[in-house]
């Protein structure tokens, strides 16, 4: 190739214009700065100089000209940057063209003709007419439509896989851009996406990399998972991508913050109604690789994610993993049974009212243990704390939490001291508790907050049978194995009437279960009562902590790309959610 082509698009596009698209850049004398994009930092030492049309980097000695930048932060080899920014400059090619025909090429290619066909499927296809009427009917308008691509899958097995072989892309490479899957068993392929509404994926320059399905309405029950994602391909790796963001790091530079979704739908109509500098996770727990690339463009985000009960551990660690590196945030406490795009369909309004009152995240932490504990209690106050010092303990940067310190401190009305001392707990190794009588009889600092709350009750249940007030019926052997094992063993002792004899045999045991029972005596509880309670809590507590290792499981099944467990995964999820919902609602009438 001749290097008058490549010195020509040096010529038409300028560096610090180009970077400038990517991260934010402040002029500096004759440079400009920024955080470098290639390694976390807190201080800029990623220099441009628009003079010798070049960057480099004094942290992690990264350099280069425009090729050497769009590389690195696009993940592409040498002749993809070449193309790129030929048509960004508007500069020819000619028979260089020819010479692309890499399999990341082919792959591109093959992923911008899935596109077109599913859109000509929504546009063209009677399915894809009644799928194109339920989305206006959810007021994503035509205008959007077109701007994000969207399409639809037909239903039948092999209509896009038949679409593409037409056009010269080989079985193989249709199935390494995640289009298609091979069985095994019958030796043929079939289409990964089928009856599905197509939301395309592209990368930060806008290429289509990857394709996200969502069920058609109705046919939840019959298709399975109601979304699923193109696996990690050559092209696309979900951990890395977040949607939107290469229609929204302009809006996000400019504003210097991030609205952070959970859908895809979301993201189309909050840019609908104007907020056009929101994105969303694409098909995968949020990751630090991709806050990595978020933060290239500002580290403000307001979060919009489920607060609700089977949504909220999800959420926590999402607000950890902001909290690690460093973001600023803020969350949306609008009506929490209602999606972004729900709420918008609802009243565009409603959405700009709900983002401009978003909270501060720790003012949200406060506000909601304070409003659900009384901290004129010593109880309360126990719980307040409980709640509040392990998210305190995580914030890192020290200025900050000692200001929430402080305030914590003063809404307690308590020296600062206390509360750190308190805090420094809640970072204690718990290695050397053991599960003894004596260690049962305390609660644990370290702790998360389900575990803490599983200790009360364990030691609450345990109460109530040494209060001799309890048929052995009570507590059925599926109940039992919830339990941690010193609670489990003195409650299979008691099933079997040998608790007496163990409680003689063993002094501790008998005055610890002695002063729990006398607890019970002097309230004059409701022995019964209070036992189906703390059963239906122990089960709910439970329920979440399946929850945490399904939510485990499944980002290990889409990271190996294991497709049927992946599936058969999230309909666990979801169907345990129900039940923690369930659970929930007999703890409320209780």
């Amino acid at each position: 190739m001749d290097d008058s082509v490549v010195k020509e698009i040096k010529d038409r596009i300028d560096i610090v214009d180009l970077i400038g698209e990517y991260m934010t850049l402040k002029k500096i004398g004759a440079s400009y700065q920024g955080l470098c994009p290639f390694h976390s930092e807190k201080n800029p030492s990623f220099n441009v100089s628009p003079q010798r049309q070049s960057f480099k980097c004094f942290g992690c000695g990264a350099y280069g000209d425009i090729f050497t930048f769009v590389m690195k932060m696009d993940g592409i080899e040498f002749k993809e940057a070449l193309k790129l920014l030929a048509q960004k400059a508007g500069v020819k090619l000619q028979h260089y063209d020819s010479a692309l025909d890499t399999a990341r090429e082919r792959l591109s290619q093959l992923c911008e003709d899935a596109t077109r066909f599913f859109e000509k499927q929504l546009q063209g296809s009677k399915a894809g007419k009644e799928v194109q009427d339920y989305l206006l009917d959810r007021k994503i308008n035509k205008e959007s439509i077109k701007k994000w691509r969207l399409g639809y899958a037909p239903e039948k097995w092999r209509t896009l896989t038949t679409f593409l072989s037409k056009l010269g892309f080989s079985e193989e490479e249709i199935i390494k851009a995640g289009l298609a899957i091979r069985n095994e068993e019958k030796h043929s392929v079939y289409d990964r996406f089928r009856g599905r509404i197509i939301f395309p994926i592209g990368n930060l320059s806008g290429q289509v990399i990857g394709f996200g399905g969502r069920i058609r309405p109705g046919e939840e029950e019959s298709q399975g998972a109601k979304y699923i994602n193109t696996p990690t391909t050559i092209l696309y790796d979900k951990s890395r991508v977040l949607y939107g963001l290469d229609k929204a790091k302009t809006k996000i530079r400019e504003l210097d913050r991030t609205i952070l979704v959970e859908g895809y739908t979301d993201v189309v109509m909050s840019h609908q109604a104007g907020f056009a500098n929101t994105v969303s996770v694409s098909g995968t727990a949020l990751t630090s690789s991709q806050l990595d690339i978020l933060k290239r463009y500002s580290d403000k985000v307001i979060v919009a994610f489920d607060m609700d009960e089977a949504g909220r551990l999800a959420t926590q660690r999402s607000i950890s993993l902001l909290q690690e590196k460093g973001f600023l945030i803020r969350i949306i406490t609008a009506d929490q049974n209602l999606d972004p795009a729900d709420i918008i369909k609802k009243s565009p309004k409603d959405w700009e009212k709900a983002i401009k009152e978003s909270q501060v995240i720790f003012d949200f932490y406060f506000q909601r243990a304070f409003t659900q504990h009384a901290k004129e209690t010593p109880e309360g106050r126990r719980e307040i704390e409980r709640i509040l010092l392990p998210l305190l303990s995580k914030i890192p940067n020290k200025i900050e939490q000692a200001h929430w310190v402080q305030k914590l401190a003063q809404d307690l009305n308590v020296d600062e001291v206390s509360i750190m001392n308190e805090m420094s707990k809640v970072d204690e190794s718990d290695d050397r508790k053991k599960e003894t009588t004596a260690g049962l009889a305390e609660e644990v600092n370290r702790s998360p907050d389900q575990l803490s709350r599983m200790k009360k009750l364990e030691k609450r249940i345990l109460a109530l049978i040494a209060a001799k007030k309890l048929p052995t019926t009570s507590i059925t052997a599926e109940q039992i194995a919830l339990f941690s094992p010193l609670p489990k063993k003195i409650i299979q002792q008691w099933k079997k009437n040998k608790l007496q004899k163990t409680r003689e045999k063993s002094r501790e045991l008998d005055n610890f279960l002695g002063a729990l029972a006398l607890e019970i005596d002097k309230e004059g509880t409701d022995v019964e009562e209070e036992l189906t309670i703390c059963l239906v809590e122990v089960e709910r507590l439970k329920l979440k902590e399946e929850l945490e290792k399904l939510s485990q499981e499944i980002r290990k099944a889409e990271k190996e790309n294991k497709e049927k467990l992946l599936e058969k995964l999230i309909k666990e999820f979801q169907k345990m959610s129900q039940k923690l919902i369930y659970h929930g609602q007999i703890q409320d009438k209780k």
